[in-house]
């Protein structure tokens, strides 16, 4: 079958690879029919690691994900406690907890201390034609969802926890730093929250234009010092009570804390390509502020599910671009350049 599998930096090669065997005791075997390429994937491809984790032997990629189960092993069960069987569409949760450690114990699988991930080194990725899966981790996609829009379930998820760590309530002021796809699920889930006003920026105009055409108060193409004067002049300077920092996690950490009111939330959802986070020592501890780390999502999948469905929340609004999985190394390419305006790229695979 075909695989698209990264060598090193930039060094992404569609290439025949074994087809998986059977599926075992609560697995399923999927036919992989549309892949999200995400930032936590371009960290992966252009340096070759993520934080502390670097590819030292051929990977394939990918973790936002949908397709098809083509088998079912014994006691597959999904992430309902339903029967999977052959033919059904799902989305698929890349996470693959334990469930018995004493975090998943205590209802937090995306800090489970044995977890497996999708795509992350060394558990190969979605960018193949067939993958085992844990079937805990499938969820059914309704008949109008297509597979593209299971894919992007998961960065939906992600913003959905993101969200739920702002602890929003109505009328709170809203910051989101970084319109690519996940801040532009936070800016819809913030104003369907209730949030408001919702200030949106980026480094690429179109990106931030897209934040307003989604719903936020403004999308705003300024970055830095002087996004942080433009948050001062539109609160009198107040600041905002909640900021979801969304972009490369560098200078936008201590951007995000300047742009906080006295007290407020600061959620950090980027993942910085130096591994390190900086911000002023002195504005985050004068103005007493929660500094919130986002770690992926927890039992968000029925809730995405049920706003796509109910709250109109649309998925396939964000996808600007499209690519065959033999063409993955051009997607990635395009991605990684942020190039002809990229928003989302999702790799079909036929």
């Amino acid at each position: 079958m075909l695989a698209a599998r990264l060598y090193g930096a930039r060094d992404l090669r569609v290439e025949q690879v074994p087809a998986p065997a059977a599926p075992g005791p609560g697995q399923v075997l999927l036919r992989v029919q549309a892949v999200g390429v995400c930032g936590s994937d371009l960290h992966t491809y252009v340096d070759a690691r993520i934080g502390d984790t670097a590819v030292s032997s051929p990977l394939i990629l990918g973790h936002e994900f949908a397709g098809e189960v083509l088998a079912a092993g014994p006691d597959a069960l999904d992430g309902h406690g339903e029967p999977l069987h052959a033919g059904q569409r799902v989305a698929i949760d890349p996470a693959a907890p334990c469930w018995r450690c004493e975090l998943c114990e205590a209802g937090h699988p995306n800090l489970c201390r044995r977890l497996h991930f999708c795509g992350l080194y060394p558990d190969d990725g979605a960018l193949c034609e067939q993958m085992l899966w844990s079937a805990r981790s499938c969820f059914p996609l309704p008949a109008g969802l297509s597979a593209a829009a299971g894919a992007l379930l998961e960065p939906l998820g992600v913003a959905l926890h993101a969200v739920d760590l702002g602890r929003l309530k109505l009328a709170r002021s809203v910051a989101v730093i970084g319109c690519g796809p996940i801040g532009l699920l936070i800016v819809q889930l913030a104003r369907l929250a209730g949030a408001h006003p919702v200030y949106a920026f980026d480094h690429f105009g179109w990106r931030a234009d897209r934040a307003a055409a989604v719903g936020a108060t403004a999308g705003l193409a300024v970055q830095g010092s002087a996004a942080v004067a433009h948050i001062a002049r539109l609160t009198g300077g107040r600041g905002v009570d909640v900021v979801f920092e969304a972009a490369w996690a560098d200078e936008s950490i201590a951007q995000a804390a300047e742009m906080a009111r006295n007290g407020g939330r600061v959620v950090l959802v980027g993942i910085p390509s130096q591994d390190t986070i900086v911000m002023k020592h002195s504005t985050a501890r004068r103005k007493g502020l929660t500094i919130v780390m986002a770690r992926r999502m927890k039992h968000t999948y029925p809730r995405s599910l049920h706003l796509v469905q109910q709250q109109g929340v649309d998925l396939e609004a964000i996808i600007s671009h499209r690519f065959p999985l033999a063409q993955a190394d051009r997607a990635f390419a395009l991605n990684a350049d942020y190039a002809d305006q990229v928003q989302k790229v999702i790799i079909d695979i036929p």
